[in-house]
């Protein structure tokens, strides 16, 4: 990585030393995905962001990887960074693409951003083929951190699933914990995540800024239940066929 983009705390970025905990914690999303999902086919990564997960989609052998954004910089900075993702600006819940146009859209870290969450969801299954995958992540409202002014409307696992649900049959739906370094650490320490707000990065001891610089997406466990004790939320599913018929989701 030769360029970062600015951090603004809209999103985060790898090749930030004080941010690696909250990069690995999104890219444990990604690698997952590469890892269990089928990666042929086109492919959208809906609120790139930065664009290293649209990177990782790409590598992982999808035929194509369009990300798409609404902010002009950022996507500058992924045509410079990942020159063969194909970017796109554009509204979320008004995409332009056609029906059907996707075999899988991954949207990570992006619905809790967003003003319009079901209008958001509706536009994904208009978009997806109909035996297309859905993958969704979010943080979870009950233990997610308070106060990120970049964030509408935070989810737990019931909201997340009544959101997702009239338009799609969940088949995963999966929690993202720490992993077992994470958790001693964490038993000697105290919590980790707390501990990077209570103080500016430069004023952080050595143990806090030697974990964080050396966190990895491998730090990370998803797996099935225990949901509202997550970190962040992630739901796999399918377009409903009853949804999908009609296309009629403007």
């Amino acid at each position: 990585m030769t360029e970062t983009l600015p951090l603004t705390g809209e999103r985060t970025a790898p090749g930030i030393w004080h941010e690696n905990y909250w990069f690995a914690r999104h890219d444990a999303a990604y690698r997952w995905i590469t890892a269990t999902l089928p990666s042929t086919g086109r492919v959208l990564d809906a609120g790139c962001g930065e664009g290293y997960g649209a990177e990782l989609l790409r590598l992982a052998g999808a035929d194509s990887v369009t990300g798409l954004d609404y902010e002009d910089t950022t996507l500058r900075h992924v045509q410079r960074v990942y020159p063969q993702v194909n970017v796109v600006r554009g509204n979320l819940v008004q995409t332009g693409f056609a029906h059907g146009a996707f075999d899988l859209i991954a949207s990570l870290q992006t619905i809790e951003h967003l003003w319009e969450q079901p209008r958001f969801v509706a536009e994904c299954a208009r978009i997806l083929a109909p035996d297309g995958t859905l993958v969704l992540s979010t943080p979870n409202r009950l233990t997610f951190p308070s106060g990120n002014w970049y964030h509408t409307r935070e989810l737990t696992a019931a909201e997340f699933t009544e959101l997702v649900e009239p338009a799609f049959e969940i088949t995963h739906a999966l929690g993202l914990h720490h992993g077992t370094r994470l958790r001693m650490w964490e038993t000697q320490y105290g919590s980790c995540v707390d501990a990077q707000l209570a103080a500016e990065y430069d004023a952080w001891d050595d143990n806090l800024a030697a974990l964080v610089t050396s966190t990895t997406y491998e730090d990370f466990e998803i797996q099935p239940g225990d949901l509202d004790e997550s970190l962040d939320l992630i739901l796999v599913a399918r377009p409903r066929r009853s949804f999908t018929d009609g296309r009629s989701v403007r």
